[in-house]
């Protein structure tokens, strides 16, 4: 059965600091790339981090880079996102995705976890 289960959002001030967590199971995790996305309300899901299957290259969107930081644990099955100097339009909810590496394989997606922005 395959899982990858967030956690690690909550409430935080403009300027402060969350690290994300996006456990993985039921599949072979160094085999995929993995994405972070984020959702805001009445916004579509958009593309925040990606990291390669072994974890070599890395790539953020223009509104996070500088600020947010992708690594994985391939013994641990587990990503990453830290998330530094945080802005209330960070709030979202965000999830996580395993890319399949191969065309008959599936995508996988996390449930999601709030992240909110705020004084």
């Amino acid at each position: 059965q395959v899982q990858l289960v967030e956690s690690g959002g909550g409430l935080v001030q403009p300027g402060g600091s969350l690290r994300l967590s996006c456990s993985a199971s039921g599949f072979t995790f160094s085999s995929y790339a993995m994405h972070w996305y984020r959702q805001a309300p009445g916004k579509e899901r958009e593309l925040v981090a990606a990291i390669t299957s072994a974890g070599g290259s890395t790539n953020y969107a223009d509104s996070v880079k500088g600020r947010f930081t992708i690594s994985r644990d391939n013994a641990k099955n587990t990503v990453f996102l830290q998330m530094n100097s945080l802005k209330p339009e960070d709030t979202a909810v965000y999830y996580c995705k395993a890319v399949k590496p191969s065309w008959f394989l599936k995508d996988y997606w996390g449930q999601g976890t709030q992240v909110t922005v705020s004084a």
